[in-house]
């Protein structure tokens, strides 16, 4: 099956929140960050996920935000908002909110604050989202994010829902680095969208038959990326491929060094030369001085390399 066949397909950046002086979500400066994206080449933009701070935000700061994007010119089918919260009956807010702006297609965690959870119990909080909303236009791409969650999607459940909402669950972000899992998923389950959350197994999940990526580092290299996806058929001694993918590796390695999300937002920062772009809602931090010093130098350095 082709890349182009599956739903959804390319590189969706999981975009950072940027905060005003109160903490709340800045509109105008993320509809800029969002046309940003979208001009280095992003397909959409995976807003209110994980690097996005979404589960420090309210239900209405959340729906407020995406309208405003809307409002602001966005078009719905460019967005790819993350719409799973611990309670199941938010989620449905959420999820039909997104539905009444027009945007059809959300990242959704499942209930992640009770540990140890089964299938079973993951597959009724799923389903019942699903019934309650009842609307034939959702699609849903489930969010494997183990380390923060501490609630793993296994192959068994994704079978079980995609037998019985064929239509509706579409994909799976998979952001727990684990290659082997998301060929796994590719090979058992056709037609069926893999994204990985790891910028650089873009490229080898993509030759694979995966579908492309959701990341963090597309705050800084969505051009990178989108060349990537582009090209991903092109052999390895394609000099421009091999290029790009290096300096998707050796930025992800930097943005690793520190807190990544605390990270990115100084780099952002210093790009655009607004300096509110490092705050980050409590209980995440900004990172120290002298780790920006460093992380910006350090930036300078790979960028008089590339």
């Amino acid at each position: 099956m082709s890349t182009s066949s599956l739903h959804p397909h390319g590189v969706f950046s999981a975009a950072l929140t940027p905060l005003d002086a109160k903490l709340a979500p800045d509109h105008v400066r993320f509809i800029a960050h969002c046309r940003y994206l979208l001009d280095e080449g992003c397909d959409a933009i995976a807003m209110l996920g994980t690097t996005g701070e979404a589960n420090s935000f309210s239900v209405s700061e959340r729906t407020a935000l995406l309208e405003a994007v809307i409002a602001g010119g966005i078009k719905p089918n460019q967005l790819l908002p993350g719409t799973g919260v611990a309670a199941f009956t938010d989620t449905i807010v959420l999820t039909r909110h997104a539905l009444s702006v027009g945007v059809d297609t959300v990242v959704m965690l499942p209930p992640f604050y009770y540990k140890n959870v089964s299938d079973d119990g993951v597959y009724a909080a799923y389903s019942e989202i699903i019934q309650r909303i009842g609307d034939k236009r959702l699609k849903i791409v489930l969010y494997h994010i183990p380390q923060m969650s501490m609630q793993p999607i296994s192959h068994a459940l994704i079978e079980r829902l995609r037998t019985a909402y064929p239509s509706t669950i579409v994909g799976i972000k998979d952001s727990s680095g684990d290659f082997a899992n998301m060929t796994a998923m590719v090979e058992r389950f056709p037609g069926f969208s893999v994204l990985t959350g790891a910028d650089p197994l873009l490229l080898p999940l993509l030759r694979k038959g995966g579908a492309g990526c959701i990341t963090a580092t597309s705050n800084l290299i969505a051009r990178d990326l989108a060349y990537v996806f582009k090209h991903f058929r092109d052999s390895d001694d394609d000099a421009n491929l091999a290029s790009a993918q290096a300096r998707i590796v050796k930025a992800r390695e930097l943005v690793s060094r520190f807190p990544q999300m605390a990270s990115l937002k100084a780099l952002v920062a210093e790009r655009t030369g607004h300096a509110g772009w490092q705050r980050l809602r409590p209980p995440l931090e900004s990172l120290p001085s002298a780790q920006v010093k460093e992380l910006l130098a350090s930036a300078a350095a790979f960028a008089a390399t590339v």
